[in-house]
């Protein structure tokens, strides 16, 4: 015990002389051989110190042993070790030799769950890292990782909890609080999904993906007011953006005023020509328009209608070239054949739909 404790003596000034690894792993050898002897003895085997000083000196072997099987042997030594301190009638920590040991194990477990986490073995990864973890909670970098481990094993509430502990320590990455909006959104919060990507945009403004979730998410609880504004104010800085312009298309649409969703949704066009879902609405708000024409008087309906209708006939043709497979595109198309009288066309497309 005696050489033992020399042993511990000796490390740890090798640490402040941040002498070469392998000097220290001789030293803990030399240690482990006056352990291993202690753990034979009648009376030290019954000593707290004995399996402490063990827990000590394995759990530092397995941070600065670079190879990969006996590092895990050392950690494996080490968690029983402090397992068996702890099960002793006289448990104590006086020289503070486990609380070290727990530090290094953690340090270890970490690692582990790095290495897990890495290779896309979340579940293996979580129990380690939700440990460290917690154990460290200003750490925001392995919050972070943590969370995305319990989100991609389905436990979604611990993932909440760990992306909270992230955010609250001041992270400023996006991605976290869209993935927060989206653990929200799948419990059907979606006053906090919209309050988390508020957050997420006061510290990243205009950031390219938060402000297409906040959006998405404010059109698809029908918060339009605010999604207007907010899309005005965006296109002032993202002047070529075509989905902020589809947007403010499809929003004007919704709100009847199909003249400005046509200029808008021309506007994405003009940025990409392929732009399915636009040229989808362009046609539609053109069908929408020849409607509003029908009800003119009778000198200014026909010319007026025909041109609008052939500009969403066109519209819809180019959209079925992009995606040919799009049903609302198919059923479009059959409507305004339908009132061309086009029999042919509408007899084609329809044979086309049953093929779907």
């Amino acid at each position: 015990m005696l050489i033992a404790r020399n042993s511990v003596g000796k490390l740890q000034a090798s640490f402040a002389g941040k002498e070469d690894p392998k000097k220290q792993l001789g030293i803990i050898t030399e240690g482990l051989k006056s352990i291993e002897s202690a753990e034979q003895d009648n009376k030290t085997k019954n000593w707290t110190e004995t399996w402490a000083i063990k827990s000590y000196l394995t759990s530092y072997a397995a941070i600065i042993e670079t190879d990969v099987t006996a590092s895990f042997k050392y950690f494996d030594s080490s968690v029983s070790a402090i397992k068996k301190a702890k099960s002793l009638d006289k448990y104590e920590d006086p020289s503070g030799l486990i609380k070290a040991s727990e530090h290094n194990i953690l340090i270890k477990k970490q690692e582990r769950g790095n290495l897990a986490y890495f290779n896309n073995d979340f579940k293996e990864a979580l129990d380690d890292l939700k440990e460290v973890s917690d154990n460290f909670p200003a750490d925001s970098t392995l919050a972070l990782n943590t969370a995305i481990c319990a989100q991609n094993v389905q436990m979604y509430d611990e993932s909440l909890k760990y992306f909270k502990r992230a955010k609250e320590d001041s992270i400023k990455n996006p991605a976290v609080f869209q993935k927060m909006a989206q653990l929200y959104i799948a419990k059907f919060d979606n006053e906090t999904a919209v309050k988390t990507l508020e957050d997420g945009l006061a510290l990243n403004p205009y950031n390219h993906n938060l402000t297409n979730d906040y959006i998405n998410l404010l059109l698809d609880t029908e918060n339009y007011n605010k999604a207007q504004s907010l899309i005005e104010n965006n296109l002032k800085v993202e002047k070529g953006n075509k989905l902020l312009f589809f947007l403010y298309g499809y929003l004007q649409q919704v709100g009847g005023n199909n003249s400005t969703a046509v200029l808008a949704y021309n506007k994405a066009l003009s940025t990409d020509q392929n732009y399915f879902d636009a040229l989808y609405q362009l046609g539609l708000a053109y069908v929408n328009i020849a409607n509003d024409a029908l009800k003119k008087s009778e000198a200014d309906k026909n010319a007026q209608y025909d041109s609008l209708i052939n500009r969403a006939q066109f519209s819809l043709l180019r959209a079925n070239e992009i995606n040919p497979n799009d049903k609302r595109t198919v059923q479009l198309l059959i409507e305004i054949y339908t009132r061309k009288n086009a029999q042919d066309k509408v007899q084609e497309l329809k044979r086309k739909l049953q093929e779907f």
